[in-house]
């Protein structure tokens, strides 16, 4: 057994996240208090007024990490309970960096109307759910009817976090490389949940020219065997293979698998190109290969060993601490939009020497500092109250 899986099952026993009281129960005046026959008089309240729950438990500062186990990280459909680590991991990132509390919810259910109802049933106990790892397409129509049918925030991380930090990360990198957003051409390798919602959060920003393929190559007006969601991104082109479409382009998106790409796909790509290969663990091409061919080139990649790391850490924390700062009802596309507004400005502002000695490297703005660090204590104010102003304007915070 290697040195890294010894490391992590150690880590991992026993779990990761634990349940314990903000009361005192001391006394039997608090047992009296916290349970019968004190209990009953917010139980009364909460009845007469549902939303007293956001005053009188925890609903307010807590969020469901809930998922079916079909499409966890690198590894699959491999059941809900095999998802358990992923999904307190995701609750252990919820309280460190956004100090909001968070139940991981495994439900062993398929069927997209089944599991909808489910969370349905449940969504009482929280004032937001976070759904995680769950297969496309049922993931689009799961997250949708949720954000429908109830009036707490609802979000598919897996599709709107990397959207969120890939379109930060864009926003900075063209602005480094001076080009315009409506000029670029960009090719998407991948069509999955994370590929369509940052597709359509580039065009929300201004991008108009994007060439997405997936596992029957691009997605364009010759083909009849388009999603729905996948036919919002119809290329009018006839690129035979994403190869022949990165000649010229601007920005390649990697969503895919690793080790897709070669240098000789990238070498005819525009000058100084925007190359962020995502795939996890192991990016679609190495960054060491892109630069021996492409030294002018800004890569991204998933890892944290590389530099503009894409990181949903990076969003989901703080889009949800806004959100519940506000009693939001929903996450609207504007509230998106703020966070990722806000996370690349933060990447252009100077960094505390603090962080560059925790990272032991120099941090400032540029091709390889394009999106900011996960421990950078600025971002849980910062986003989260960006975040927070958006929900006001968009008239969906209850204070």
């Amino acid at each position: 057994m290697s040195e890294i899986i010894q490391k992590s099952l150690a880590y991992h026993q026993g779990g990761k996240i634990a349940v314990t009281p903000k009361t005192s129960l001391e006394s039997f005046e608090d047992l009296s208090l916290a349970y019968s026959p004190g209990v009953a008089y917010p139980c009364l309240e909460i009845q007469a007024n549902p939303l007293k729950s956001y005053d009188l438990t925890s609903k307010s500062n807590l969020v469901a990490v809930i998922s079916n186990g079909t499409a966890v990280l690198g590894l699959g459909d491999i059941g809900a309970e095999a998802s358990k680590p992923v999904m307190e991991g995701k609750s252990v990132l919820f309280k460190k960096f956004a100090k909001i509390d968070s139940f991981d919810i495994e439900i062993n259910e398929k069927d997209p109307q089944k599991l909808i109802s489910i969370i349905k049933a449940i969504a009482p106990t929280f004032g937001g759910i976070n759904l995680e790892d769950i297969k496309a397409p049922e993931c689009f129509e799961i997250e949708r009817a949720l954000i429908e049918e109830l009036d707490i925030p609802v979000m598919h991380d897996d599709q709107h976090g990397t959207a969120i930090v890939s379109t930060a990360a864009l926003l900075n990198a063209s602005k480094i490389v001076n080009k315009e957003l409506q000029d670029l051409k960009v090719v998407i390798i991948g069509a999955g949940a994370s590929a369509i919602s940052c597709a359509k959060m580039y065009k929300s920003f201004g991008v108009q020219h994007i060439h997405m393929f997936d596992s029957q190559g691009l997605i364009n007006h010759l083909r009849s065997d388009l999603t729905p969601q996948k036919q919002e991104f119809i290329s009018q082109k006839t690129f035979a293979s994403y190869q022949e479409a990165l000649k010229g382009a601007d920005v390649l998106l990697g969503l895919s698998r690793a080790n897709i790409l070669t240098q000789e796909d990238i070498k005819e790509m525009a000058p100084n190109p925007l190359l962020f290969v995502l795939s996890n663990p192991n990016p679609e091409i190495a960054p060491e290969l892109i630069k021996e061919v492409r030294p002018d080139a800004i890569v991204a990649t998933g890892r944290s060993d590389y530099p503009n790391q894409i990181n949903n850490v990076l969003a989901f924390p703080y889009l949800f601490r806004g959100a519940l700062d506000v009693r939001a009802s929903k996450i609207t596309e504007n509230m998106k939009k703020a966070c990722s507004i806000a996370l690349a400005q933060l990447a252009q502002e100077e960094v505390p020497q603090e962080l560059c000695k925790l990272y032991q490297r120099d941090l400032s703005f540029g091709k390889d500092y394009i999106i900011p660090m996960p421990f950078d204590l600025r971002l849980l104010p910062k986003l989260s109250e960006a975040v927070a102003q958006s929900a006001k304007s968009d008239g969906v915070a209850r204070i």
